[in-house]
């Protein structure tokens, strides 16, 4: 049965209106490529692929690369989403990309 919850209680817990939906990255770059080509690429990574379609990242990373990709708000990233940042990894040749199925980020 289901559960009539608070508006508040329904935000801390992430659930409903509240559920954030995103996924997860991964990349390697090619045997070889410098520090500064890595932060050269990762800064263009970011604002190309990321933020220019709406989206944060949070990852690490030095020749292997992983991350969350999400909404800078609250909200669901989409399968579109998915293809763009995928498509940009690929495109610029980065090698074992990974991008994952979404997932709720505090419940699965």
């Amino acid at each position: 049965m289901a559960k009539n919850r608070s508006r508040r209680l329904r935000k801390k817990m992430h659930i409903d209106e509240f559920q954030e939906i995103g996924f997860s990255v991964k990349w390697r770059f090619p045997e070889g490529t410098t520090e500064e080509q890595i932060d050269k690429l990762v800064d263009e990574f970011i604002s190309e692929a990321v933020e220019a379609n709406g989206l944060i990242f949070g990852g690490s990373g030095f020749l292997a690369w992983e991350g969350l990709v999400c909404k800078p708000n609250i909200g669901h990233c989409t399968e579109k989403d998915q293809a763009l940042v995928r498509k940009w990894l690929e495109d610029h040749k980065f090698e074992e990309v990974s991008v994952s199925e979404l997932f709720d980020f505090w419940w699965d």
